[in-house]
C-alpha cells in the first residue's frame, strides 16, 4: 500500500513538476501559481493558487531553497547518512540529466550518438527532458541490445545497432558481467575488490566498428546535421572517440565518463581523457558524479560534458 507521503507527490503531479530525489527532498517547478501546505513532518502538499498566491511555507522540519524563478528544493532538516547520501546522488543525476538537455536545446542538437546504451536509460531519459531528435544506440551485448531494441522499438528516430565502437573495425571479446558494467578491458584489483559482479564474469565475441564508417548512414536525411556524441564504454571511451577519426569535429559536444580511479586495467585516468578531449576543442560545461565511494566519500567517475563553443548557432543567445 502506498504511503502518505507518495500518495501526495502523486497528487503533487496533477499541479506542479515533482522531481522525487531520494528520501525526504524532491524538487518542484510550477506549472502556475502555488502554494505549499505542511501535511505534517515528512509531507506537504501543492496546490495551484490565486493569481498571487502569497510566499511558499515548506512545511515544518523542512528547509525551501529557492531554485530560480519557477523551482524550489524542499527537503527535510534531519537525514541520516544512509539517507544524505541517496539524496545526493539522486540530486546530481537530475541535474546532470538536466544539464545535457539544456546543452543539446542550446546547441540545437539533431543526433545523439548513444555509445554504450545498456538498456536504453539514457535514450528514454533523454525523451524525459523533452529532446525529440535522432537517437543512434549502440549496445555489444546481444542480450542487453535485445532488450534495447524492445525499448525502442515505438519510437520512430530511435535506432539500435548491436555493436561496440572502438579504434578499428574487427571483433573483440568482452567481459560479460550483470548489470551495466560489461567492459573490453580486465578489472583491475581496485575493480575486482569494490564490485563481486566482476568475479562472475564470462567472455562473448562481439562486433567492433569504428565510428567514422557508420556515421553517413545515422546521419542520412537529417539537413545539416549537428551531432552529439554520448559515451558510457567502462573505461573504453577514448578508444571510440579515436574511431571518430577527422570526424570527430562534425560533433558539436561529447558527454564521457572520465575516471579518479581506475575500475578497469588500462582506463585512462581524467586528466588523460581530458587532455585528447580539449585538444580538439571541446571545453567542459558539467561535471557531475556518476559513482561515489559511500564509506570515503571519495567520487570514482564524473559524467563529463563538454562542447565545441565555436559552434554555438549565432542566434542562441546574446553574448
Amino acid at each position: 500500500m502506498p504511503t502518505l507521503r507518495r500518495r501526495l507527490l502523486d497528487l503533487m503531479r496533477r499541479q506542479v513538476n515533482v522531481h522525487d530525489l531520494g528520501p525526504g527532498a524532491a524538487v518542484v517547478e510550477r506549472r502556475g501559481d502555488y502554494r505549499v501546505t505542511p501535511a505534517g513532518p515528512r509531507a506537504w502538499l501543492v496546490s495551484r493558487g490565486e493569481a498571487d498566491p502569497g510566499p511558499v511555507v515548506p512545511p515544518q522540519g523542512w528547509t525551501r531553497v529557492p531554485l530560480g524563478p519557477s523551482a524550489e528544493f524542499l527537503v527535510r532538516e534531519s537525514l541520516d547518512e544512509a539517507e544524505e547520501f541517496t539524496l545526493h546522488k539522486r540530486a546530481q543525476s537530475h541535474l546532470g540529466a538536466r544539464h545535457v538537455a539544456s546543452v543539446l536545446r542550446h546547441y540545437r542538437v539533431d543526433c545523439v550518438f548513444d555509445v554504450g546504451a545498456n538498456v536504453g536509460q539514457y535514450g528514454r531519459q533523454l525523451r524525459r527532458h523533452g529532446y525529440r531528435g535522432r537517437i543512434v544506440s549502440f549496445e555489444p551485448v546481444p542480450a542487453m541490445a535485445e532488450r534495447l531494441r524492445a525499448v525502442a522499438a515505438e519510437d520512430p528516430d530511435w535506432r539500435v545497432h548491436e555493436m561496440a565502437l572502438g579504434r578499428e573495425d574487427g571483433t573483440a571479446e568482452i567481459n560479460v558481467v550483470q548489470g551495466s558494467m560489461s567492459s573490453l578491458l580486465d578489472p583491475s584489483a581496485y575493480g575486482n575488490t569494490r564490485y563481486k559482479r566482476f568475479r562472475r564474469t564470462h567472455p562473448q565475441t562481439i562486433v567492433l566498428r569504428r565510428l567514422e564508417g557508420l556515421m553517413d548512414e545515422a546521419l542520412a536525411g537529417i539537413e545539416a546535421p549537428r551531432p552529439y556524441l554520448k559515451m558510457d564504454t567502462q573505461g573504453f571511451d577514448l578508444e571510440t572517440y579515436s574511431g571518430a577519426g577527422k570526424r570527430i569535429e562534425e560533433f558539436v559536444g561529447l558527454q564521457s565518463e572520465v575516471a579518479l580511479m581506475r575500475i578497469y586495467e588500462g582506463m585512462p585516468r581524467m586528466t588523460e581523457a581530458l587532455a585528447v578531449y580539449e585538444a580538439e576543442g571541446f571545453e567542459v560545461t558539467g561535471m557531475y558524479p556518476v559513482t561515489r565511494e559511500e564509506r570515503t566519500e571519495r567520487v570514482l567517475e564524473f559524467d563529463c560534458v563538454m562542447v565545441r563553443a565555436d559552434t554555438l548557432p549565432e542566434d542562441a543567445l546574446p553574448a
